[in-house]
């Protein structure tokens, strides 16, 4: 999930980007993710899925006179042209979409995926190519959108493949995410491309013209998110701060930020992408909010320094360095749990359940336990906070887990630390994959399954 506090997108997203240790990059904060069993969190697929089956069968049916090999080749073409669409409207972010995937990192996941498949379509499009050169009268724009669909084709191919294979399989190698992304804003000019080869490209007169404007109708919307992603959407959504205070814990760096003129408004538990163009930061990097929402608006991010982004921030910012942030996204919400949960948070996936934990109040009546799990005692965070709520709220209790002194947490040591029984209660996640499928194994190995399991993706990309 958005970790705690602020994951950095440095090396993808880290604490909620590996929210960047936190972000899922180095310093990103986890996003939130429903569990796959609700219905919500299939909706969303299912609704990018049906317009790319819808424009396969129309292109199949609509050519399928042209014989086999025509009306294939062009489903898999108009199915690659509506996917290539839909990854350009997700990656605009719209806030009515995100919950039906179950939270943005989902949807960023679908997203990805939906643009490594309309890369494969496209190279089916590309070897199954139709021949209508006997049946159409050419025309000169219709040779050069045959022309750019051939140079679009090329360069997709490449930045595709500079997306899927980020981090070079079986190294430690990875392509740093300021070229990733600087190469990754270039979609959209090429699916431009893609779209003029769709609109003019020669091809027979005489056929049904609804799949054209299926094709063009998606090819439009499109290029208008990439559009608005890049050039509308900055100055809409994101909000000024001033930096009022820094600190640093071992290779944590917390920042508390004031909001310069309407503040913004989240729920414990997002994140939100900060940057800092004043300081030379322009990258936008994801990170949880390790604060409750306050009357005054402030907000703290916790970054663990993962990455040469995150790692700079002490050394870059100061009191009084303006910065920038957009948000708040996310789904991981405790308040939707049951009246017994369990937190567990791996390192700077602690970022969430402080801002949980601040906002708990006298009159809450859950049974909560919270576990924070670190290397050394130092790199514990937020531990006056969970003291804090634990003095306010009785029903709250926490431990850290120190594995350099205590030893590494299993499922045993976690069933005897629970004061109330695991099966009925949720438990929430948020840190290192292995963590929690370790954990997991040897709980149902006990027979101590929890009744529901929350977490949200450590890496964003």
């Amino acid at each position: 999930m958005i970790a705690a506090s602020g994951i950095t997108r440095d090396a993808t997203m880290t604490d909620a980007a590996r929210r960047d240790g936190n972000v899922p990059v180095p310093g990103l904060p986890p996003l939130s993710r429903l569990s796959l069993n609700s219905p919500l969190a299939l909706t969303g697929p299912v609704l990018v899925a049906l317009p790319c089956l819808l424009a396969a069968l129309i292109g199949f049916n609509t050519y399928a006179p042209y014989g086999a090999d025509a009306a294939l080749g062009i489903a898999v073409g108009a199915a690659a042209v509506v996917a290539m669409a839909q990854t350009l409207i997700l990656a605009a972010r719209p806030p009515l979409v995100e919950p039906l995937f179950g939270g943005l990192d989902r949807m960023y996941r679908f997203h990805k995926w939906l643009g490594i498949s309309a890369m494969v379509l496209m190279i089916l499009h590309q070897q199954i190519e139709p021949d209508f050169e006997r049946l159409v009268r050419e025309t000169s724009l219709g040779e050069l959108g045959e022309e750019a669909g051939e140079l679009a084709f090329n360069a997709l191919l490449a930045l595709v493949a500079v997306s899927w294979f980020r981090r070079l399989p079986f190294t430690p190698l990875e392509i740093p995410y300021q070229i990733w992304r600087f190469s990754h804003r270039f979609m959209g000019a090429l699916f431009a491309i893609v779209v003029f080869h769709q609109f003019f490209v020669d091809m027979p007169t005489e056929v049904d013209p609804s799949l054209s404007v299926l094709l063009n109708t998606f090819g439009i919307a499109g290029v208008i998110a990439w559009i608005f992603t890049e050039l509308v959407a900055p100055y809409l959504r994101r909000r000024e701060f001033t930096v009022t205070e820094i600190s640093q814990t071992k290779d944590t760096t917390t920042l508390t930020l004031r909001p310069e003129g309407r503040a913004m408004r989240w729920r414990p538990g997002q994140f939100a992408f900060f940057r800092a163009p004043e300081a030379g930061l322009s990258e936008p990097h994801p990170f949880t909010i390790a604060s409750a929402p306050r009357p005054d608006g402030t907000l703290t991010f916790s970054i663990r320094g993962l990455g040469g982004w995150t790692r700079s921030l002490p050394a870059i910012l100061r009191t009084g360095t303006r910065v920038q942030v957009e948000g708040p996204y996310g789904r991981f919400n405790f308040r939707k749990g049951g009246a017994r949960q369990i937190w567990l948070a791996g390192g700077i996936g602690i970022t969430p359940f402080l801002a949980w934990a601040e906002s708990l109040s006298e009159a809450d009546s859950r049974d909560i336990h919270l576990i924070h799990c670190v290397r050394t005692q130092e790199e514990a965070i937020g531990v006056e906070t969970l003291r804090a709520a634990a003095a306010r709220n009785p029903r709250f209790s926490f431990e850290v887990v120190v594995t350099t002194r205590d030893g590494r947490l299993t499922a045993e040591r976690l069933i005897g630390a629970v004061p109330f029984a695991i099966r009925q209660a949720d438990l929430w996640f948020c840190g290192p994959t292995g963590l929690k499928d370790g954990i997991l194994k040897g709980l149902k190995a006990q027979g101590q399954t929890p009744r529901r399991v929350r977490f949200e993706q450590f890496e964003f990309t």
